[in-house]
């Protein structure tokens, strides 16, 4: 029986790179669905959920992506609510690539290292990967703070974080790259974990290497220049003045690692929810 992955997004076309890394995690066939509104899903789903049945169900699953995040969430919860019992097929949830980047992200920092007590910075925080690694980080014990540009971002971010996960991560501003090093200073900062745009400059080289308690600094920008400056994309915590560095490139072979693990487990069995967080503790299996 063919394994069959349904793939679904707002986007009007359903992405390519989805689909190219599917194939090679080895999907049989793929059935992509771009543009798709929500009053669309249910029909889709009764496609997957009623064509095979038993133990053949394992065979067909979902994956919900596209660049707009809300949109893909809001996917994902009709995808959910369809399903009733056991009548159901495996679900992937990685909107804009979100879910493996936090997971390889943060899995870096971590590297079979204790973080408990920690003190983490994520920089440029407010985004689907920030938002998602400040959670895996304070999962793991870190106490973290959460910056944006704007205070209100960062607040905003803070407070869906606690409402919809109930952990606390503390809002800060920092409006330019000079604020920077104060707010690490003032915050005995550990560990910082750069989640800009591609091409924003957000940690100066002359900061990072003269602040005494900042141990880890990971990056996922791969374009120049770096969030993080005298970084190199392939860092894979390679020591530079005396902090471990984690590149953009090393974060992202990892996230590729996960991205195509994730798809084979999906046909395993007809249950699997595979979000951030249990895409993280995939991630701890990967022996990365």
């Amino acid at each position: 029986m063919k394994k069959i992955l349904i793939h679904l997004e707002a986007d009007k076309q359903a992405s390519v790179f989805d689909q190219i890394t599917a194939y090679d995690a080895g999907v049989d066939h793929i059935i992509a669905y771009g543009g798709v509104a929500e009053e669309d899903v249910t029909n889709l789903v009764y496609g997957a959920m009623f064509t095979r049945g038993g133990e053949d169900l394992r065979h067909t699953a979902i994956f919900i992506g596209g660049s707009h995040v809300p949109a893909a969430e809001r996917i994902m919860s009709k995808v959910q609510e369809t399903f009733f019992g056991d009548v159901r097929v495996s679900v992937m949830f990685d909107a804009n690539g979100s879910n493996t980047t936090a997971a390889a992200l943060v899995h870096k920092i971590a590297g079979g290292r204790s973080l408990q007590g920690k003190k983490a910075l994520v920089l440029a925080g407010t985004g689907p990967v920030g938002i998602r690694a400040a959670i895996l980080l304070a999962g793991e014990g870190c106490e973290v703070c959460l910056s944006s540009r704007k205070l209100e971002r960062a607040e905003e971010a803070a407070k869906y974080i606690e409402t919809s996960y109930g952990i606390q991560v503390k809002p800060v501003h920092i409006g330019a790259r000079e604020e920077t090093r104060q707010m690490m200073q003032d915050h005995g900062i550990n560990i910082a974990a750069c989640c800009g745009a591609p091409g924003a400059l957000l940690l100066d080289q002359d900061t990072w290497s003269s602040l005494p308690e900042l141990e880890i600094i990971a990056d996922i920008n791969a374009v120049s220049p770096l969030g993080v400056a005298g970084m190199k994309v392939t860092d894979n915590g390679k020591e530079r003045a005396g902090k471990l560095l984690y590149g953009a490139i090393a974060i992202g072979n990892l996230k590729m690692k996960v991205h195509r693990a994730a798809v084979r487990s999906l046909f395993v069995n007809n249950s699997t929810i595979l979000d951030f967080s249990a895409l993280y503790e995939l991630t701890k299996t990967l022996g990365e």
